[in-house]
């Protein structure tokens, strides 16, 4: 085992941030906010957990100019599938999303949004990207939407802001919503996004993932990539839900490398099962897993300053019959308070071992 370096002094900080919550862009400068990715991460990425090429286009949002690239080009794009890009000009561009972009599910089996690193797309107090294989208006294609391979959706080097999922259904993912396929993210920023304030299952901010691909003989499902990702990264850009403020999940694996979680916050109170008289809620502020045989795995990731009213600041991690793994290599976790309850500090984990951790600091 590495270095762990334990606190048991625990401060109430309960600062949900304020970015976004009166409908306002939490980054009107599209220039502007933390850089994608923790600068300090130093972890290999997979090949498969690389940037998509998209150097032949499929389709185009943009005509070479801001004023071309609207919501609803936008939209119109993630629907027809392909590989996606943006062309509005040289300067970073803000998009204001006028209706939900969802992924038709036979559009694939590739599909891929890339952003080059110069496209905030705004919610405007909407989910912003949405792909769903057990929903039959968005087609179903096999006759098991809850496990099969495709689509496998790429987000790469895109922003996304003020994205809210609150009282939508299915619920969770305030700026992304994933179930069925798979879908990885690359290089991407997730700032002051939301969803339901309250209940025991309901989370993830920024993503939410079901139902990922899981082939005939594995033990789990094909994890969920996180790449060189940020979510939160300032107290006025933190994404914030009941659960998960950065990532929710429920029996999926995710494989987090160079990234960074901070200023999140897990807002709902009563936990899961909720405490009687409680909504329930309240937990995982950075990442929320619940489930059975699943694995999430951090390298080369930083998680500080997020903040559960119940428990795991940084990370819960629930494995329901003990046979899922938390694996955290090469990570800083710091000052992530868990209000009610922790394994390690801003950890609650139950799992087929306690957590397998080296080379890293958790305080």
């Amino acid at each position: 085992m590495g270095r762990v370096l334990a606190s048991l002094v625990f401060v109430l900080i309960v600062g949900c941030g304020g970015g976004g919550d009166d409908g306002s862009n939490p980054l009107p400068d599209p220039a502007a906010g933390p850089p994608a990715g923790n600068p300090n991460g130093t972890c290999a990425i997979p090949a498969e957990a690389s940037v998509e090429d998209t150097s032949s286009p499929t389709h185009v949002v943009g005509t070479g100019t801001p004023a071309s690239c609207t919501g609803e080009a936008y939209a119109a794009a993630v629907a027809l599938g392909g590989i996606i890009t943006f062309d509005c000009g040289p300067d970073p561009v803000t998009i204001e999303v006028t209706r939900t972009a969802k992924v038709v599910n036979d559009t694939g089996p590739k599909i891929v949004i890339d952003g080059g690193g110069k496209v905030v797309l705004d919610g405007k107090g909407q989910r912003i990207l949405y792909m769903n294989t057990c929903d039959p208006a968005q087609k179903f294609t096999t006759s098991h939407c809850q496990n099969q391979d495709h689509p496998q959706l790429t987000i790469q080097n895109l922003t996304f802001v003020n994205g809210d999922a609150t009282g939508q259904d299915p619920d969770g993912g305030g700026a992304v919503f994933v179930r069925g396929g798979r879908v990885k993210v690359v290089n991407s920023r997730f700032f002051g996004n939301r969803c339901d304030p309250t209940g025991p299952d309901v989370g993830g901010a920024s993503m939410r993932t079901l139902s990922q691909y899981q082939p005939m003989g594995a033990a789990e499902p094909l994890p969920v990539y996180v790449v060189n990702s940020t979510f939160g990264g300032a107290p006025e850009l933190g994404n914030r839900c009941s659960n998960g403020g950065g990532l929710s999940s429920i029996g999926v694996s995710h494989t987090v490398i160079n990234s960074l979680f901070t200023f999140n916050n897990a807002i709902g109170n009563g936990a899961n099962p909720a405490k009687s008289g409680t909504p329930g809620g309240g937990s995982g502020a950075a990442i929320y897993n619940d489930g059975n045989e699943f694995t999430l795995s951090l390298c080369g990731t930083e998680i500080t300053d997020n903040d559960a009213i119940e428990g795991g600041g940084a990370i819960f991690f629930v494995s329901n019959n003990r046979t899922g793994h938390l694996k955290i290599d090469r990570s800083v976790l710091r000052r992530n308070p868990s209000h009610g309850f922790e394994t390690l500090p801003g950890i609650f984990v139950l799992a087929a071992e306690p957590p397998q951790i080296t080379d890293s600091t958790i305080e």
